[in-house]
């Protein structure tokens, strides 16, 4: 009971998690949640918040500089690497009323929840975006989740002792204690206004060429690992075998946020993201009527055009294959 006492005592207040590493995980987890409620502090009534991972990148500044009229506040709450089940932790502590937004937006790469060889449900990661967020009631239906019984038991025993978690920042912590304390004060004064000003590759894919007879790939000039990997990843790999699994999962974590916002006046709008530069055939995925489509019917649940962006999938407006 004593270890399950400091363990609580260090990392169930604010009293560790003040002082994460604002580079891991966890730490930007928090630091985007502190910014989204400094943001609620000041904002007005018709703020709109976006939820996603990288491929949702979009520049507040680009739009201020424009000069459109602004009917709505478009708030950031995303997270590279992130999904469903990192939402939801993400919304139901930013929004406990369940009213501060006019509509809260969620980015999906597509509506038809086709598998592809990532699984969602056993993605580990989740376990650090979430693990401040992670309450003792909480525990048991996060671990759960997981569809690996060693995923299962690693995210049941550390959301209860969540120091085996943060072993390695306390060790980097102790090793330099004032460097972490200052670089925390100063990621919490600057964060803000770093994203506002962020400035994105100016590289394209122009040259990108597949031949989907064999999806074999030609790459332009200077592409770097990653982009190769994306590209090979999202879009030339072959139809895999359907499970269901990504539809349950979405099911599962998408229909939780849906269920948060049961009987508030806040909208839901599931929006699809530009599929790549050069956009896989209709021949190679696999269509089902999934979850994401049987959700959009629920009350205040709204399905964004599905070709929407289909303008941005050419190569010379992605710096990556996911655009």
């Amino acid at each position: 009971m004593g270890v399950l006492a400091l363990d609580a005592l260090l990392f169930r207040t604010a009293l560790y998690p003040s002082i994460l590493d604002p580079d891991s995980s966890t730490g930007l987890f928090e630091l985007i949640l502190r910014r989204e409620q400094q943001a609620q502090a000041t904002g007005g009534h018709n703020l709109v918040v976006t939820v996603g991972n990288s491929r949702l990148a979009y520049s507040p500044k680009v739009l201020d500089q424009l000069g459109l009229s602004k009917q709505y506040d478009l708030r950031a709450a995303g997270i590279a690497g992130s999904n469903a089940r990192v939402w939801y932790y993400m919304l139901r502590d930013l929004d406990p009323t369940r009213r501060r937004y006019r509509a809260v937006v969620m980015a999906l790469d597509d509506y038809d929840d086709e598998d592809r060889a990532s699984s969602p449900p056993n993605d580990i990661r989740d376990l650090h975006y979430v693990m401040v967020r992670l309450r003792f009631a909480d525990v048991w239906t996060f671990a759960s989740s997981f569809e690996d019984p060693q995923l299962q038991w690693q995210a049941l025993r550390d959301g209860v002792l969540k120091g085996l978690v943060f072993q390695e920042d306390i060790r980097a912590f102790l090793s330099a204690p004032v460097h972490r304390i200052e670089y925390v004060q100063l990621c919490n004064r600057g964060y803000a206004g770093w994203a506002y000003d962020f400035l994105e590759t100016t590289k394209s894919m122009v040259g990108l060429q597949i031949d989907w007879s064999n999806l074999a790939v030609t790459f332009p000039p200077g592409t770097d690992d990653d982009q190769r990997g994306s590209v090979k990843s999202f879009l030339a790999h072959p139809p895999d075998d359907q499970t269901g699994r990504l539809a349950r999962y979405r099911r599962l974590w998408l229909g939780r946020i849906i269920d948060l916002y049961r009987g508030s006046p806040t909208k839901i709008i599931l929006l699809r993201l530009p599929r790549g530069p050069i956009p896989r055939p209709d021949s190679l995925s696999v269509k089902s009527k999934g979850a994401t489509r049987e959700l959009a019917l629920r009350p205040n649940v709204m399905l964004a055009g599905e070709h929407a962006f289909d303008s941005l999938e050419h190569p010379e407006f992605s710096g990556t294959a996911c655009i």
